[in-house]
């Protein structure tokens, strides 16, 4: 039996939703909006997050209220099928993707919702036990790049390890301040985002720095051009991916067998694909960590919970969302979280 069919059968009766907008800046560039999804059934209320990052996207949705036609008597797996046959975007969107983010927010809340009426947990219906989730924080430095807030992040957590996103700006006296602090985990070049404020070109001259520098650190998402793979070439093992990987047939796709991924639930688009792909990456003795689309609110516990059935001691950026904050405050929690399931549902306190 593969781990979603232990889920897939589970009654959900949906009789209502609500949606709740969420907003936060991130910076002076980016202002985060959200929506959590709230499905209400037999006196009891499932939530999702929808991550999706155009703010026009969030903000159509929210305008739009709880116009899909999702009341019913559903299990988990025809809710999934009734939910692809929808249109979830109420103005539409340029971004595919968005749309497999958007099917998880309603997908993450009927699994919410099926196991609250039930009584039951999700590690409870998997046969797993959560365990401590091992953490790292994801940082981007700026432009001209500065190091204090790493440093003010290593204040509040002196044991904090990193994943960050190098730019071309990154000179030779900030790579070797950050080899003497000795907290990358991982490095992540943002290679394969197009259209994006992230988007990071191909330099040969940044990979070879790189690679140099960290050559205990995963390095997640580059570019393979003519130029960046004879650098790369001995470096396969420690090559991750992220942006490309939306299901099973994306890591069958990929250029050389990876040795680990990073797994973002709402990049897969739905719980069948997500579990399909934990599966497929256990019985091909691939690793997996956990990934982050700056979630606001429910969303963030979620792939926290997530990460401590399937992977808890990998390098997760699953950080407190404090971390991602501006100013985080002094209060934040160290790596790891001890586990903090809710008595029902799929929810993480």
């Amino acid at each position: 039996m593969s781990t979603y069919e232990l889920l897939a059968e589970l009654p959900v009766i949906v009789e209502g939703y609500e949606l709740e907008g969420h907003e936060l800046a991130l910076s002076s560039e980016f202002v985060r909006k959200s929506t959590v999804i709230r499905l209400r059934g037999a006196g009891e209320e499932g939530v999702g997050e929808d991550v999706t990052y155009a703010v026009e996207d969030q903000e159509a949705l929210q305008r739009a209220g709880a116009s899909a036609p999702l009341a019913g008597r559903w299990t988990l797996a025809s809710f999934a099928e009734h939910l692809r046959s929808l249109d979830l975007f109420p103005q539409p969107t340029d971004r595919p993707e968005f749309r497999l983010y958007r099917n998880w927010a309603f997908d993450s809340a009927a699994l919410d919702l099926a196991l609250r009426q039930a009584h039951t947990t999700l590690h409870a219906a998997l046969g797993r036990e959560p365990q401590p989730v091992a953490f790292v924080a994801s940082l981007r430095f700026g432009e001209p790049p500065s190091l204090e807030p790493l440093k003010r992040r290593l204040e509040i957590a002196p044991e904090l390890r990193f994943k960050l996103d190098p730019t071309p700006s990154w000179d030779e006296p900030l790579i070797a301040e950050l080899v003497a602090l000795g907290v990358v985990d991982s490095v992540d070049l943002k290679g394969q985002y197009e259209g994006t404020i992230v988007d990071n070109p191909a330099d040969p001259a940044l990979y070879q720095r790189i690679v140099d520098a960290f050559p205990n650190a995963w390095i997640e998402d580059p570019k393979l051009t003519p130029e960046t793979e004879p650098i790369l070439l001995g470096h396969h093992e420690r090559i991750t991916w992220d942006a490309p990987i939306h299901g099973v047939t994306d890591i069958e796709a990929l250029p050389f067998p990876p040795r680990t991924l990073n797994i973002k639930p709402s990049r897969l688009g739905g719980l069948e694909s997500l579990l399909d792909v934990y599966d497929y990456c256990a019985a091909k003795n691939i690793g997996c960590y956990g990934g982050g689309q700056s979630e606001l609110s429910v969303g963030r516990g979620q792939i926290q919970y997530l990460a401590s059935l399937f992977h808890a001691d990998a390098p997760n950026d699953v950080a407190p969302a404090g971390f991602n904050m501006p100013e985080p405050p002094a209060d934040l929690p160290g790596s790891p979280l001890a586990p903090a399931p809710s008595a029902t549902g799929f929810r993480w306190n």
